[in-house]
């Protein structure tokens, strides 16, 4: 499969799933947007800037599975996630862990992303002060976020505790952004290569 074909692919199937998804989700309406808003976002500013400023197939296939991660998530509601309801009574744990998946995303994409981003538009090159920064922005993302989620629950105490989906951990916000840390060093050294090599391919 081509490149080209295999980014309509993902598009399509993105798309596709999202629309399917709002027909008529297990969460109610609100938290569906809630959930699914950053993918719609997403959608639109790679749609537009993709013939003036495409990124790199890796960039495309991790944003894709986490805008996959988020529509699911906003069709079940995080907490309700069935695979991770069985993984729960399975091991036996106290809550469902669908949300530390798509926080654990949170810091690969922005980490991979922000990396390329710097990487074409700044003077910065493969180095620890790039490897420091993609870090910071994944935990500005994360941070962000958390913060997107305290507003939600100020205005809307209803739509807060599904869209939060904090089930009783206390602790729920210094995992989720220790969760976006460890998945931006991880993306980092595990795929700097892969990534340096398609960069390379890219702009030549």
């Amino acid at each position: 499969m081509s490149t080209r074909s295999e980014l309509r692919a993902w598009f399509f199937l993105v798309l596709s799933l999202l629309i399917i998804s709002g027909i008529d989700p297990v969460a109610d309406r609100l938290t569906w947007l809630l959930e699914t808003f950053p993918t719609m976002i997403g959608l639109a500013v790679l749609f537009r800037f993709y013939s003036t400023f495409p990124l790199t197939i890796l960039s495309y296939r991790l944003l894709a599975i986490f805008g996959l991660i988020l529509i699911i998530g906003g069709y079940y509601t995080y907490a309700e996630n069935p695979l991770f309801n069985w993984i729960q009574d399975q091991w036996d744990l106290s809550r469902n862990h669908y949300d530390r998946l798509g926080h654990f995303m949170q810091g690969v994409v922005p980490a991979i992303v922000g990396r390329e981003l710097l990487l074409r538009t700044s003077p910065l090159k493969p180095g620890k002060w790039l490897f420091a920064i993609a870090c910071a922005i994944s935990l500005s993302i994360s941070a962000f976020y958390e913060l997107i989620e305290w507003w939600v629950a100020l205005i809307n105490k209803e739509a807060a505790e599904a869209f939060l989906g904090t089930q009783g951990d206390d602790w729920d916000t210094q995992w989720d952004m220790f969760l976006a840390l460890t998945g931006s060093i991880l993306a980092q050294l595990s795929l700097r290569r892969y990534h340096d090599k398609q960069l390379k391919d890219l702009i030549r």
